[in-house]
């Protein structure tokens, strides 16, 4: 009896953690799909091809992301020869056609762009591989982490905060440096506002992001917002001459809470499962150049920092730090941190203060803005403008990772399936509409050195004071990082580079694009109304790289509205900011010690993790062991009625 259930209990085990990915050997384990980033690559995209150039891209992403899920679902089981023809091959054929067809548009309307054939070959990583953005995860961890959530991260994506070195550099101190900051305040989305578009990359195309983004700020930001749609939106931030749009992936509890999106294209459907975390403080910051005075953003400017697919691409433009408060002295790049008790997780984002003085865009989102060097210098032709400092700050608990994550849920951030919510793929999105007047008040404030901005209202925030100045100097790209194969230790993590790889000139388009206009296509169906906030999902959208109507999720989840409702807040989510002071300056914020509820939503259920469903057919040891069990017991009872 002991021995069979033994055999059940062992079974049980062996198949909870046994990797999706593994081959029938035992000896093969596909972790994702590797494929060059066409869009990355792009240079000049002349205006009349850009609409489809970005269809066409988004088709490419939309290519990967059914690919990979082939993958998980049932070809990852074959030898990597069989899962090459099964899935690579057709992946491959598919690529081959959209890429000539975005190399016949951008040829319609200018010149036929070189070297987009040699984009077309996909690869499979394995655990083995360990190449660009894999920072050497053991093949363990990752069978078991594959398991409980489908698709990442595992345990060596984190590292104790308290084990890194100080790496943080104090910013350059130069005479007449312009380094005054404004601050605008713009809530933590505690209204629940998401959706997986993002209309910087893939405007008029639904879940173009395939993750779910926080938006604050601009309360209309969907695939299909026009110019006119964002203009005339409402917005979450204090000063309502403040309609930018600022957002990110959100952060997820791997704790198999079953959310709106568990369903849906963009969230549990595409890898991204779990409980999505409110944050606690959302700052956003302005800041100066230290060489010389800044220049207003044009109107509805675009700004991406970071790499989404930087774990397949490489770390050459990653940007996104992490860090726990206390400790801000110390950045991570490629780890997600361990807070000790009573600190919180630091998620921040330094923008490019850079601009060509011609383009709110570019073919590829990038080469419109760059980073300035460690002294503050714009690339020839550039000049400086405000950078933005989006620091957001999380209650979660360090996750266990001795059980894979079983007693304290890992933490992570959404991503592209095949990214494998690598905190290297984290980035920020941001898009400039402020008033004019508003605009030229930050400028001005910015150059005379002085602190300026909106402040939260009364008892609607929650929020503490930064460790680390935001004048700090920005960080640029890990352009500079060494290869997975050197990597250091998590203990060991270096320093930002003090000068980006993208301070290089980028080349301008030949045509300059006037900064009030937008490449975002006009559509005429009225904006969309401000969600409710206890609606629920919207009807699920089509996946195609067509679709015609975007997926908004407008309803928080009780952690969020517990955490306003416990903080007296009113509606709009504002977390607490710096009061002003009667010379204008800024008094340090109020520090609250509420945590968000962990209540979950009322249609709420477990979520399947890892799927013993997907292995039931492998649990024959298990049901011997049952049936050894239950026979032991009736010889047992037998034995024990037998008269002595």
């Amino acid at each position: 009896m002991l021995g069979g259930g033994g055999l059940v209990v062992a079974n049980v085990y062996a198949s909870a953690t046994e990797t999706t990915a593994q081959g029938a050997d035992g000896t093969w384990n596909a972790v994702t799909i590797d494929c060059p980033d066409v869009g990355d690559r792009l240079g000049d995209v002349p205006d009349a091809a850009r609409t489809e150039v970005d269809l066409q891209l988004a088709a490419l992403d939309e290519q990967i992301a059914r690919a990979y899920r082939q993958l998980k679902e049932g070809a990852a089981r074959q030898d990597p020869g069989s899962a090459a023809d099964a899935v690579v091959k057709p992946l491959q054929e598919e690529r081959e056609a959209t890429i000539g067809k975005i190399a016949d548009a951008v040829d319609t309307a200018g010149d036929r762009p070189e070297g987009l054939d040699e984009l077309v070959a996909c690869t499979l990583r394995t655990s083995d591989d360990g190449a660009n953005g894999d920072q050497g995860g053991s093949g363990q961890s990752q069978q078991q982490d594959q398991q409980r959530s489908g698709n990442g991260p595992d345990a060596d994506d984190y590292a104790d905060i308290t084990t890194v070195p100080p790496n943080v550099p104090a910013p350059p101190v130069q005479q007449g440096a312009f380094r005054g900051t404004f601050t605008t305040s713009c809530g933590v989305n505690a209204q629940g506002l998401f959706n997986s578009d993002n209309v910087i990359v893939a405007p008029g195309v639904s879940n173009g992001a395939h993750h779910f983004h926080d938006y604050v700020g601009n309360q209309s930001n969907t695939a299909f917002a026009g110019d006119d749609d964002l203009a005339r939106a409402d917005t979450s931030c204090v000063d309502k001459g403040d309609r930018s749009s600022y957002y990110w992936p959100v952060l997820r509890l791997q704790n198999g809470t079953r959310e709106r999106d568990a369903d849906a294209p963009g969230g549990g459907t595409e890898g991204n499962s779990g409980e999505i975390v409110t944050p606690a403080e959302v700052t956003l910051t302005f800041v100066g150049n230290p060489r010389e005075k800044v220049t207003a953003m044009p109107r509805l400017l675009r700004i991406i920092t970071g790499d989404a697919k930087a774990f397949v691409n490489g770390t050459t433009n990653a940007n996104a730090s992490w860090s726990c408060t206390g400790y801000e002295d110390r950045q991570l790049k490629d780890r997600y941190p361990l807070c000790p008790e009573g600190s919180k997780v630091v998620r921040t984002f330094r923008f490019q203060s850079c601009w060509d003085g011609r383009n709110i865009d570019s073919a590829n989102h990038r080469t419109h803005v760059a980073f300035a060097a460690a002294d503050g210098s714009c690339p020839a032709g550039f000049r400086p403008i405000p950078q933005l400092v989006q620091r957001i700050v999380y209650d979660v608990d360090a996750p266990s990772l001795a059980d894979g994550g079983r007693t304290t849920p890992f933490f992570a951030v959404d991503s592209f399936p095949e990214q494998l919510h690598k905190p290297v793929t984290d980035h920020g999105d941001f898009i400039n509409v402020f008033d004019e007047d508003l605009m030229g008040e930050m400028v001005d404030c910015i150059n005379s050195g002085r602190s300026c901005g909106a402040t939260d209202a009364p008892g609607t925030g929650t929020g503490e004071e930064p460790t680390q100045s935001p004048e700090a100097p920005q960080t640029p790209p890990a352009s500079q990082a060494p290869p997975a194969s050197q990597a250091p230790p998590a203990s060991q993590t270096t320093a930002p580079p003090e000068s980006p790889q993208a301070s290089e000139t980028p080349q301008a388009p030949e045509t300059p694009q006037a900064p009030a206009t937008s490449r975002a296509p006009q559509h005429s169906q009225a904006p969309q109304e401000q969600p409710s906030r206890t609606a629920g999902a919207a009807e699920q959208p089509a996946t195609g790289p067509t679709a015609t109507a975007p997926q908004v999720y407008a309803s928080a989840s009780p952690t969020a509205a517990s955490t306003q409702e416990a903080q007296g807040g009113t509606g709009g989510g504002t977390e607490s900011g710096s009061a002003p002071a009667a010379d204008g300056a800024s008094a340090p914020p109020v520090t609250s010690s509420a945590r968000p509820a962990t209540t979950d939503l009322p249609q709420s259920e477990p979520q399947a993790q890892g799927g013993l469903a997907e292995t039931g057919a492998q649990l024959w040891p298990g049901a011997l062991g049952a049936v050894l069990a239950a026979a032991g017991f009736l010889l047992l009872r037998r034995t024990r009625r037998r008269p002595m």
